[in-house]
Order: structure tokens, then C-alpha cells, then sequence
């Protein structure tokens, strides 16, 4: 009884739940980016394709919301310099305020923050670009993916390097909820698909987060997208100029249980042509200029 007083007098007070105490892009961040892996893929792309001694040095982000990737690709190497592209003025101004001022002025002075669509944006020539976390499925046309893909072809240098990533499998053109504990918070993460229309492709999907004191923060982050195939996104890809499309795959291992049919992602990616069939994969296209 002295639990549930307490809890009540605290709601009295005007305390703030956890949800209402959580700031939506930091949680974003947590949930879905690691920007740590992405460098070390890029760079490894790039030395694979590009010559083992070179080392890329300017990365264009689109679709960078916070751009805590561009920041940290700026804080990996002291000659890099970042460019990121969003539409959303104020996600930009919390980069800015949350990401790029407590990476210090040298690092704020080598991310150049853009706001403005990537269909139109004209930018120096850059080593590598990339379309992280599948945003570029917001273009729901041929036309509208084949510009932006030419602006991109436009914006690398002579051996630049584009990069970007697409969710599949068996599960993702069903209604499905995946959860998982959302490292450093008390609190998880949950991936819901609600729709999927076989006809056009459209997807509908949210991003909530659970709180362990029992709030919510329902539909934090709504997608109103296309679910591309792979051999739809190499051919506008080839349309739009570019010379080589690599796919790279995670590399599974068996968790050892013979009652279990759950392969393992080990973190390793290869590139392929062929591969069998999953209930869920995540794969990346590295595309030469």
C-alpha cells in the first residue's frame, strides 16, 4: 500500500514519467545507429575497392537527421570533413547542439549541416556518400529514386563510393512487432510493420519505445515507405551512371541448438550474388561511381 501511495503522491507533484523525461533523439540513436561499425565498413569497402593504402577523407551524409555519423566520421580522423543533408530544420539544429558543439570546434568546423532536399542539393565532389537506416525508400517512384541516385552520381568524386543499406526477407511484407532491450536505458525498443500493400509495395512501419516504470512513447517515429528489391534498386542505379553495384551479406553461424533454427549474425559481411532465402536480412549496396 505504501508503493502505490507513494506513486500517486509523486503523480501529484507533477512528476514526469520516463517517457515524458526521454528525449526522442537520443533514444533514435541508441535504438538504430552505430556509426562506430558503419566507419569501419566504409573504410574497409573502400580499401578493398580503392587500393589498401588510400583512406577516404570526405563523406557526404544524406538523410543525416542528427548527423552523428558525420560527426564521428570527423572525430576519427583528423583530416576528414563530413557534409549532412536533412529537411528538418529543427533535427539539425539538435545535431548541432547535442552532437557537433560537444565534439569541440575543430571537429564543428569540418561537418558543413545542409538543409535541404537531397533530390536538389549541389555539393563538392566527395570520396564516399551514403543512405543510411533505408531512408531513400521514402521515394516511391522510379523517377523519384533514379534523381536522386543521379544527384549522388554527381556529388562523388572520379572513384567515390556510394553507400546504403536495405531491409528484406520473408517477414518484413507481413504485419509483424519485433522488441528488443534498448542498451544503456531502462527501456526497449520496439519495430512494428502495420501494413504492406503487395500491389505498389508500400510499407507502413513505427518505431515505440517501453519504459520500465510502464509508459510509452507510441509511434515515436512513423515510415511511410516503399519496399524496393534489390534487382530494382541495381537497375536504376546502372540508369542513373554508376559502373558497379557490390551486395554485401552478413555471414550467419549456427547457435549450436539442433531444436533451434536460428542462424547467428556474426558482424562479418561479404559480398555475394547468391544467397539463400531468410525471414529477415539486412543488406548493403557498395556502388563504384
Amino acid at each position: 500500500m505504501g508503493q502505490v501511495k507513494d506513486k500517486k503522491k509523486a503523480r501529484k507533484a507533477g512528476a514526469k514519467t520516463m517517457a515524458k523525461r526521454a528525449d526522442l533523439h537520443d533514444l533514435y540513436q541508441a535504438a538504430v545507429q552505430s556509426t562506430e561499425f558503419e566507419i569501419e565498413f566504409y573504410e574497409k569497402r573502400y580499401r578493398e575497392l580503392r587500393g589498401k593504402n588510400k583512406t577516404p577523407l570526405t563523406l557526404r551524409e544524406d538523410f543525416c537527421g542528427t548527423a552523428l555519423l558525420a560527426t564521428d566520421w570527423c572525430k576519427s580522423n583528423p583530416k576528414r570533413e563530413a557534409i549532412g543533408i536533412d529537411l528538418c530544420s529543427d533535427t539539425l539544429k539538435w545535431g548541432m547542439e547535442n552532437n557537433l558543439k560537444p565534439a569541440g570546434a575543430d571537429v564543428q568546423s569540418r561537418v558543413t549541416l545542409i538543409n535541404e532536399n537531397v533530390l536538389d542539393v549541389v555539393t563538392n565532389e566527395m570520396d564516399m556518400i551514403c543512405a543510411m537506416n533505408f531512408s531513400y525508400c521514402i521515394f516511391k517512384s522510379r523517377d523519384l529514386l533514379r534523381s536522386y541516385f543521379v544527384n549522388v552520381h554527381q556529388g562523388l568524386k572520379k572513384d567515390g563510393l556510394f553507400f546504403m543499406d536495405l531491409l528484406g526477407g520473408t517477414c518484413t511484407t507481413d504485419v509483424c512487432e519485433e522488441e528488443r532491450d534498448l542498451e544503456g536505458w531502462d527501456a526497449s525498443y520496439v519495430w512494428e510493420q502495420t501494413s504492406y500493400n503487395p500491389i505498389n509495395h508500400d510499407l507502413q512501419c513505427y518505431i515505440h519505445f517501453l519504459f520500465n516504470d510502464g509508459s510509452k512513447l507510441k509511434k515515436a517515429f512513423s515510415y511511410d515507405w516503399r519496399l524496393w528489391s534489390i534487382p530494382e534498386i541495381e537497375e536504376i542505379l546502372y540508369e542513373s551512371g554508376f559502373s558497379k553495384v557490390h551486395i554485401y551479406w552478413e555471414e550467419f553461424k549456427d547457435n549450436g541448438d539442433p531444436d533451434d533454427e536460428y542462424l547467428e549474425g556474426t558482424g562479418r559481411y561479404r559480398a555475394v550474388r547468391k544467397i539463400s532465402q531468410q525471414e529477415s536480412w539486412l543488406a548493403y549496396f557498395v556502388v563504384e561511381k
